[in-house]
């Protein structure tokens, strides 16, 4: 529509929808092409022209405009746009999911519902930032300033009005955030001796009665609005405690999306003072405007949503890893003799678990029920080997990358990069170490057990059609390189999961419950209980982890093959035990066959796979957590070939001694060190 047919189509008396359907097409007009800020805003000059060119319409205007704001109700948009309902962070997700599918309407009175529709793209927060001040003023005198005729009540009047009463919103919803009990209880000491939230009601409060009797310019009104700010920073500053029970106690998404609202909340108190308060209303009306606008596509992402409130989650999960990953990093000889006999015992329970996996093919169940026994033959498995304190390869990455992370915290601490380097080659040879051990003896488990099966029984732990089919599906030309992928995306969420559940376990405070409980120390003793308190802390990780590892391997291929995907897993231990259960199957002319040595180049290569990708995700997500730079990224590269090409062989085998490094050397030319900030800080408004 042009510009003459909307300025013709104003009418006062329209119907509700119609009226803001108007106001609609005012502002896409404004728009244009969306691609010049400047060319929206002289529009608005060029409409801010035709309207002073007929005063006529202005009469229309000041009528369309007092209906306007006597009929909608500014205080949602102003106080609780961009904001939760209930401050919870599921009732936020589903809010934004409904927003996504639902179509908004013209016909409400709920000015924040109609805003969407005002101004519902990035470009609006442009172009609205992009109005000069002299703009600003025509707009204000042309358009909201008073007519002779117009009613007692000015729009200055309804826009004090509605500030005021979106403080109120906004405060008592500080307040009531500071006041509930997830909050108050893990803040500080000193945070609640100092009462912040008490006094906060009662700072606004000074605030209101001064603009109600001298007005929002008054000095009185300025003091007390001062105050008012102090006291909020009291409050966020309160709030932020919250942040250090939480990194010692464990982590909750929905404590730290109403943190996040909370800090939100103060910011646009302190937007609205501004407009109650500037010396350039309409500069600071324009500001909040397009702070509302870009706060409306910003609460349109579910995956900001997600991350902006589990980033701590994140990091607690990447520590509590680092934490157990440490068990699994080898840096001398003795070490590395240790991990090869704990790799070889998981090697050996891993050949008994392919036998249980064949052996289950016997009971003939439906695709699930397979999955899930499959599941719970590879979790049983699993556990055991954990409680054996053995090893299985493929689980290290995703705990030890990020205890590899966690030695760069202090990365401007002199050495800090080569003992981050040393960490690198001490996983490398860790790594190599478990392969070893778990492929060296899962083949001999698995063939001595097909043997003792064919002499007991008279036939091997499988078919030669079987093993047949086995060899296929190992095969280096088919798709078993991405399945290895996929199983290394397994491993990494099986690390996720541990991270996840011991948190859970952590922050409800299990065992402490478990130890001094009466329902737990009557049934089982206050010493048994104190026992189980204390394997459950210590093992809570693992158990969650090997678990859930093993039902994903048993039943991801089952949900897919629901779906008609056709993917499967493929584990280097259990791979190698299969292809040696084969190899038994068919004798020793298998030697002659190719599809054995494209299966056994098949298995060569997804060992490593695993361990690549399960290795990247976690290192990208204790990178995140630890907040490393860019910079500082530059620099571990360049650590890292330098290690390789001067000693290459400690990647390999523990070296007796290495080279001195200084960090000066390993700083990229041209490249200047400007540390990484601390892991997860608190936002400050």
């Amino acid at each position: 529509m042009e510009l003459p047919q909307l300025i013709d189509a104003l009418d006062a008396q329209a119907p509700l929808a119609q009226r803001h359907l108007w106001l609609v097409e005012l502002l896409r007009w404004v728009r244009g092409e969306a691609k010049d800020p400047e060319a929206s805003v002289a529009r608005v000059r060029l409409f801010l022209d035709a309207v002073q060119a007929r005063p006529e319409w202005q009469t229309r205007w000041h009528d369309w405009w007092q209906t306007f704001v006597g009929s909608v109700d500014a205080t949602p948009l102003l106080a609780d746009y961009g904001f939760a309902p209930r401050t919870a962070f599921l009732s936020e997700l589903g809010h934004r999911l409904r927003r996504k599918v639902l179509p908004g309407t013209p016909e409400t009175t709920d000015l924040a519902e109609l805003f969407g529709l005002l101004l519902p793209t990035r470009f609006d927060v442009l172009w609205l930032k992009a109005l000069d001040t002299a703009t600003l003023e025509r707009l204000r005198s042309l358009l909201l300033a008073p007519p002779h005729t117009a009613p007692d009540r000015p729009p200055a009047s309804f826009w004090q009005s509605a500030l005021m009463d979106a403080l109120i919103f906004c405060v008592s919803q500080v307040s009531a955030t500071g006041f509930a009990s997830e909050i108050r209880v893990r803040m500080s000491a000193q945070a609640q001796a100092g009462r912040p939230f008490h006094e906060l009601p009662s700072s606004f409060e000074v605030l209101r009665l001064a603009v109600q009797q001298h007005g929002p310019h008054s000095p009185q009104a300025l003091q007390a609005a001062a105050q008012l700010r102090e006291q909020l920073d009291a409050c966020r500053h309160a709030a932020y405690t919250v942040y250090s029970h939480l990194e010692a106690h464990g982590v909750s998404v929905g404590i730290v999306f109403r943190l996040h609202q909370l800090r939100e909340r103060i910011v646009r108190i302190k937007e609205l003072l501004d407009c109650l308060q500037s010396d350039q209303p309409e500069r600071a009306t324009a500001a909040l405007l397009a702070d509302l606008a870009q706060v409306g596509q910003d609460n349109r992402s579910i995956r900001a949503l997600i991350a902006s409130s589990s980033h701590l989650t994140a990091a607690k999960v990447a520590e509590r890893s680092a934490e157990n990953g440490e068990h699994y990093i080898t840096r001398d000889a003795a070490e590395y003799r240790q991990m090869l006999g704990k790799a070889a015992g998981g090697g050996a329970v891993i050949g008994v678990t392919t036998w249980v996996k064949f052996s289950l093919y016997a009971l003939g169940l439906s695709a699930f029920w397979a999955g899930f026994a499959a599941g719970l033959n590879y979790a049983f498995f699993f556990v055991l080997i954990q409680l054996l304190h053995l090893t299985v390869a493929t689980k290290q990455p995703a705990v030890t990358a990020p205890a590899m992370v966690a030695k760069l915290k202090h990365i401007r601490q002199p050495g800090a990069v080569r003992r981050f380097v040393d960490e690198v080659a001490n996983l490398f040879r860790s790594q190599i170490a478990s392969i070893v051990g778990n492929v060296g003896l899962v083949v001999p488990v698995v063939v001595v057990l097909s043997l003792v099966l064919q002499f007991t029984t008279g036939a091997p732990m499988i078919t030669a059609d079987k093993a047949q089919h086995v060899l296929h599906d190992l095969h280096l030309l088919g798709p078993t390189l991405l399945f290895a992928a996929l199983t290394g995306v397994l491993l990494f969420a099986s690390s996720i999961v541990a991270g996840w559940v011991e948190n859970w376990f952590v922050f409800h405070k299990l065992d402490s419950a478990v130890r001094h409980n009466p329902r737990f120390t009557r049934v089982l003793g206050p010493e048994r209980a104190a026992r189980w308190a204390t394997f459950l802390r210590s093992n809570v990780s693992g158990l969650a982890a090997n678990i859930s590892l093993g039902f994903m391997l048993g039943l991801v291929p089952a949900f897919a093959a629901f779906f008609g995907l056709g993917l499967d897993v493929r584990h280097v231990t259990l791979a190698a035990g299969q292809a040696a259960a084969a190899a038994a199957s068919l004798g020793l002319g298998v030697l002659m066959e190719p599809a054995f040595w494209w299966a056994a180049a098949g298995i060569a290569l997804v060992g490593p796979i695993n361990l690549a990708v399960s290795f990247y995700l976690a290192f990208r997500l204790a990178l995140r957590a630890q907040s490393i730079s860019e910079v500082n990224r530059q620099r571990i590269r360049a650590a890292i070939w330098r290690r390789i090409r001067i000693t290459p062989l400690s990647f390999l085998l523990p070296p007796r001694s290495l080279p001195e490094e200084a960090d000066a050397d390993l700083q990229p030319e041209g490249v200047p060190d400007s540390g990484s900030p601390p892991a997860s800080p608190p936002p400050h408004g």
